[in-house]
């Protein structure tokens, strides 16, 4: 019997590690887990991306006299079998299916300005988007040569770079004002299944130095509390590799660590068991 009892006892332990593995590793991986009481969530850093030196950005200035607005504008070019063709319009847009590297923008000096057409140096950065419409509009206008001028201010060369264990690591473009963390993982694929959701690292170029932030995935207030919800050109994401994943690197690393191993060890356990059971039960 007490052999018996040894074969119960080596199930019951199988189907405790079994199950205890399953909870662990659900408890890893799923995302906000803290969320279960909450309506809303907001982050309080809602701050849009202000221009830095050696952005690049696409403007556009349109009214009702297509001669009148060219003279704001700078040429763009697109690829065309057989050559490069050179256009000029006052009524392109940069959009998803043009590819920033064909058009011609301008770029922030250090000194945060940018040459414009016939206005001169406009010194824009340290602003948003929505302010550079408005200081451009506000200088056509003062001009005297534009009275009703629409103005586009797109995005370029900003982007946000994905390192570490996700789908597809790379950098990828910033091509509006609230670009937030998500949506930086949702472009590198998410993060792989050996990704710690509880160590991620955001890393942030300031004029004081590189600022670093630390992100818990599975908890929902240690993302939409940081100034990292919001991620800003040249940003730097880095999800670091699960203690498994490490382990990799070296032969039978994971072997004596893993679930996988202790539920060998007490599936053989169980199996000896009954079968000395059985023997014991035959020799009787």
């Amino acid at each position: 019997m007490n052999l018996l009892n040894h074969g119960k006892f080596g199930f019951i332990l199988l189907l405790w590690v079994a199950l205890c593995s399953s909870c662990n590793t659900q408890k890893k991986i799923v995302y906000i887990q803290d969320t279960e009481n909450m309506t809303k969530l907001k982050n309080t850093y809602e701050e849009n991306i202000t221009l830095k030196p050696e952005d690049q950005v696409f403007i556009i200035v349109s009214c009702r006299d297509p001669q009148i607005s060219a003279m704001f504008n700078l040429p763009y070019y697109t690829n065309r079998i057989g050559g490069v063709e050179s256009f000029t319009s006052s009524n392109y847009t940069l959009n998803s299916y043009t590819s920033a590297s064909n058009v011609m923008g301008y770029t922030v000096d250090p000194d945060g300005n940018i040459d414009f057409p016939v206005l001169g140096k406009i010194k824009i950065g340290g602003l948003k988007r929505l302010e550079v419409v408005e200081l451009i509009k506000q200088k056509l206008i003062e001009s005297s040569q534009i009275k009703d001028p629409v103005v586009t201010v797109e995005y370029m060369n900003l982007g946000v770079s994905v390192l570490g264990e996700v789908v597809r690591p790379g950098r990828f473009r910033i091509d509006r004002d609230h670009y937030s963390f998500f949506d930086a993982l949702g472009m590198a694929g998410d993060l792989t299944i050996n990704g710690q959701r509880k160590n991620v690292t955001l890393i942030r170029h300031t004029d004081d130095g590189d600022q670093v932030y630390k992100l818990d995935l599975t908890n929902a207030q240690s993302i939409y509390s940081s100034p990292a919800f919001y991620v800003q050109q040249g940003d730097v994401i880095y999800v670091a590799p699960t203690s498994k994943r490490a382990r990799e690197s070296s032969v039978n690393g994971n072997t004596v660590r893993s679930a996988g191993f202790w539920v060998s060890i007490a599936s053989a356990m169980t199996s000896v068991a009954v079968l000395v059971t059985n023997l014991t039960i035959r020799n009787k």
